[in-house]
């Protein structure tokens, strides 16, 4: 039995925070889930599973989808009361009965499990709050990159959200940028915490906008991670690519990343 479970849409580099630091501190955790179109047909719940046809049919744990999500979703009454937001990423402990949400509380688990074989949330309770303030600092960005990331999906991007991406990105990169002076290998302490895990995980989503050139050319703005932005900050870029060749971070972030560049390739050459 998994010391975690997640279920998730995938792929979700924010799931990845607990996986990565799962591989760091020994802690066992199983995912499951599936592309957020293909979990309208899963039974959220902590025994999450895709349901049959004849399951869909008889299935009365509906619900309207929100962010993210349309249609009728199938939550059961465990789902909920697990998880009283009803969102996903959804973790639970081992016996179903506690669910943990979002993906920063999800991670602060896995290093709480594993603490005893990995250091990841601090050596002291001092270092451990230095931690709380960057992951506190990534709910904002994370935020506006949610917000901005969905309306170039959806063709919805406007001036005012992209400027207040722009901004929000500036401030984010820059205080990482700040923390890795002088020639500091990691933001807190002398190893890898989870503020390192979330920083990591928080560009690699953002760096979806790079997939979607098409609709910012629409609106004329400017990629905000444009050629040269790693200029702008250079330790806090260098400290991504650093953490994305780790063997703990490759596992999920390179073959996304590449993706993601195929797909930024792909629209340069039309």
């Amino acid at each position: 039995m998994s010391d975690l479970r997640i279920f998730s849409y995938l792929p979700n580099p924010r799931i990845w925070k607990a996986t990565i630091a799962a591989r760091l501190c020994g802690v066992d955790v199983e995912v499951r889930g599936s592309s957020p179109k293909e979990l309208q047909s899963w039974l959220w719940d902590f025994d999450a599973h895709r349901l049959s046809s004849d399951e869909l049919a008889r299935s009365g744990d509906t619900t309207t989808g929100k962010v993210g999500f349309s249609g009728t979703l199938h939550k059961t009454r465990a789902f909920i009361e697990a998880h009283p937001f009803g969102t996903v990423p959804a973790a639970f402990s081992p016996d179903g009965k506690t669910g943990i949400f979002e993906s920063n509380s999800i991670m602060r688990a896995v290093a709480r499990l594993g603490e005893k074989r990995f250091p990841l949330y601090g050596r002291d309770a001092y270092e451990a709050a230095r931690v709380d303030s960057f992951l506190d600092a990534s709910l904002v960005f994370a935020r506006d990159s949610q917000i901005y990331l969905l309306s170039l999906i959806s063709g919805t991007v406007t001036t005012e959200i992209h400027s207040r991406m722009r901004d929000g990105f500036k401030v984010y990169l820059g205080g990482i940028n700040q923390s890795l002076l002088p020639n500091r290998d990691f933001l807190v302490g002398n190893s890898i915490t989870i503020a390192d895990i979330c920083f990591v995980a928080e560009l690699a989503l953002f760096s979806n906008e790079k997939a979607r050139p098409g609709e910012l050319i629409k609106k004329g703005l400017e990629p905000i991670l444009h050629d040269g932005i790693d200029a702008e900050c250079p330790l806090a870029f260098a400290h991504f690519a650093r953490l994305t060749k780790h063997a703990a971070f490759a596992a999920d972030l390179e073959p996304y990343l590449k993706k993601i560049e195929s797909s930024r390739a792909a629209h340069t050459d039309r």
